[in-house]
């Protein structure tokens, strides 16, 4: 008679521990956020240019007739230094767009002349426009390079780059030789043009009753009141 079978014990199967997830690390970021990038919005861009050509047309609008600055027969030379100063007073209350204009075009005839200096300007110029005038007061704080910055630390290192690319670089000594060019200029035209025949009156009715500075009001305009 053959064995009996001795009884099943019961089992349980352990099912495997599913792998735990593997935590992948946060990205750090090391240039500016996307939320930064995207805070200049395409209408605060166009606000910006708009006021830009409506101060720069109202400036331009108080420019005098060019054939009045180039006529040559209002130039003779001054008896004394005290007349080469009056004269020189009253063509500037006269003439003072249209100088303005004269040492923009020195200028600007400067940077063309030098590339790396026109392309550093113009470099510290996005980096002012994206970061401080046409970020919008409510946008989050600026993050580089693993930390986010305030308005006020953004604002200082922003004077800083301008400084060191003003004063010491190459960039700063082509600035200054470009307004001392267009100060010559307009000096040596200031102290050779006759002044008696311009209308002065009109000039200090203007400076008594007229609005502010455009250039000014524009600034503060673009910066919100931040500066």
């Amino acid at each position: 008679m053959a064995a009996a079978s001795p009884p099943l014990l019961p089992t349980t199967v352990v099912p495997a521990a599913a792998p735990f997830p593997t935590p992948t690390p946060a990205p750090i970021p090391t240039a500016l956020s996307s939320a930064d990038a995207t805070d200049t919005n395409p209408a605060a861009i166009r606000a910006f240019l708009s006021r830009l050509v409506d101060t720069t047309r109202r400036a331009l609008s108080g420019a005098r007739p060019w054939s009045e600055l180039a006529d040559r027969s209002a130039l003779s030379r001054p008896d004394s230094l005290a007349e080469a100063t009056s004269r020189l007073r009253k063509n500037l209350a006269y003439f003072r767009v249209n100088y303005a204009a004269v040492t923009a075009l020195c200028l600007a005839a400067s940077l063309l002349a030098h590339p790396f200096s026109l392309a550093a300007l113009l470099a510290l110029l996005a980096a002012w426009c994206l970061l401080y005038v046409l970020r919008p007061a409510d946008a989050s704080p600026v993050a580089a390079f693993g930390r986010t910055f305030s308005d006020r630390e953004v604002l200082g290192g922003l004077v800083a780059a301008s400084a060191f690319v003003v004063f010491l670089t190459s960039v700063g000594s082509l600035i200054f030789s470009a307004l001392a060019l267009g100060a010559a200029v307009v000096c040596a035209h200031g102290t050779f043009r006759v002044p008696e025949d311009l209308f002065l009156d009109e000039v200090v009715d203007q400076g008594a009753g007229g609005a502010g500075n455009p250039l000014l009001s524009f600034i503060a305009s673009a910066t919100g009141g931040r500066v």
